[in-house]
């Protein structure tokens, strides 16, 4: 195979150790020097000395948990490209696993080019993507402990949740917070209603009339300050999105969009909000020049169905399960988009739905709006929706066909004469 980089080295990296293999080759000869360091910042120190002695051009390493980063932030400092690589795509034959055949395979792959490099943003947009997930991680244990409210009141037999649609709302927190003070009347509880609530007094009263003991207002008081915890942390966090989103404007070069337009601009497009757009943009990046088209935008979030062919036959296959982070932002905003009246993705979703089903249909949506963000992000233009009419704009040779073969599936054969014109 045809050697493209002659000296190289790939890393195996490890919570505690690094084995590297550095490959030099010249003269149609090639020699390989192994060596382990710590994962510490002077054996990390040692590493960086090591390769840069050495004249590596290019240096790789599988994305191992968290145990790159450290890696990467200090290597990257070098006089060579650092690549970071899938480990799914670099398995080596099975049998022979060992730290320094790891590390010499890495090598004999980056020295020949065949390491497809994934993508690591700046700093700034790496510490914006980590507020969002954790701001998401958070929002999922407030879910939690409002689940486990719920399950407190059910234990006591009292049906909050029938009557009232959020608990933990104005109403839902007047009567729960009553509770833990120790009112068990019925009455008095339901008097704590909002008047926009639509359950009578009557329901109110019946939902409220439980067995409440004093074990059950323990259990609630500890879940609502957790709850409320969860939710000061929350607001701290959405204050560090804002100041890192600010500083990350002072930094733009003249003339290029800031952060905060790019997020203006995401707005524009259906079910798509000031925080989804945030967390596509910390999860996306910016910079849409690195994806050649908007097919590999869409391939490289996941949300493209892969290829599964033998002996000429397609076979079923799914959507990777990487980029759980960004698929599942877009899927919520394409549950939000296809809810608009006369949009173009609730005429996708309700022409795909009858065919292939509503999972499936969602996802074909939040594809297509994906590959509507990377024009957006690429030419810095406004979202256009191509209205809720667009499949019927379509040629009447295509309808037809359309139809043909759906008459063809209930049994009926189809035979079209065109209609002759009147003189």
């Amino acid at each position: 195979m045809e050697i493209m980089h002659e000296r190289v080295a790939g890393l195996d990296v490890h919570k505690a150790m690094i084995v590297g293999c550095v490959r030099l080759a010249s003269e149609g000869k090639t020699s390989r020097e192994c060596q382990s360091f710590e994962t510490t910042t002077a054996g990390l120190s040692s590493l960086l000395a090591w390769l840069t002695d050495s004249g590596c051009s290019h240096v790789a390493m599988e994305a191992t948990g968290v145990y790159w980063k450290p890696v990467w932030n200090i290597l990257s400092e070098g006089p060579f490209d650092l690549i970071l690589a899938n480990a799914a795509h670099i398995k080596n034959v099975p049998g022979r696993k060992t730290d320094v055949n790891d590390a010499t395979w890495i090598a004999d792959l980056v020295a020949c080019g065949l390491i497809r490099a994934s993508f690591v943003p700046d700093q700034a947009t790496q510490e914006l993507r980590s507020l969002m997930r954790m701001r998401k991680q958070l929002i999922q244990e407030q879910t939690r402990h409002t689940q486990r409210i719920q399950k407190t009141l059910e234990e006591a037999n009292i049906k909050l949740d029938s009557v009232i649609s959020d608990i933990m709302g104005v109403s839902g927190r007047r009567m729960i917070e009553a509770m833990i003070a120790g009112i068990r009347n019925p009455a008095r509880l339901a008097a704590l209603a909002d008047g926009r609530v639509k359950a009578t007094p009557k329901h109110l009263y019946d939902a409220l009339h439980g067995r409440l003991t004093d074990h059950h207002c323990f259990m609630l008081r500890l879940y609502l300050e957790q709850y409320d915890a969860l939710d000061k942390a929350i607001i701290e966090i959405d204050r560090a999105v804002d100041a890192a989103i600010a500083a990350m404007d002072q930094q733009v070069a003249p003339g290029r969009a800031t952060f905060r337009s790019l997020i203006h601009l995401l707005n524009t497009m259906p079910g798509i909000s000031t925080l989804s757009a945030t967390s596509i943009l910390a999860e996306t990046g910016t910079d849409m020049s690195r994806f050649a088209t908007a097919g590999h935008f869409v391939a490289w979030a996941g949300l493209c169905p892969g290829q599964n062919e033998s002996a000429g036959k397609r076979k079923s296959s799914h959507l990777r399960k990487g980029g759980r982070w960004l698929k599942t932002v877009l899927v919520q905003c394409a549950w939000s988009a296809v809810k608009k009246k006369d949009s173009y993705y609730k005429a996708q979703f309700n022409r795909l739905r009858s065919r292939r089903g509503p999972k499936k249909a969602i996802c074909a949506v939040a594809a297509a709006m994906l590959t509507a963000i990377w024009h957006m992000l690429t030419n810095g233009v406004v979202h256009q929706d191509l209205g809720i009419d667009q499949f019927d704009r379509r040629s009447a040779e295509c309808k037809a066909r359309r139809l043909v073969a759906q008459l063809t599936k209930l049994g009926f054969q189809v035979e079209l004469q065109p209609i002759a014109e009147a003189p």
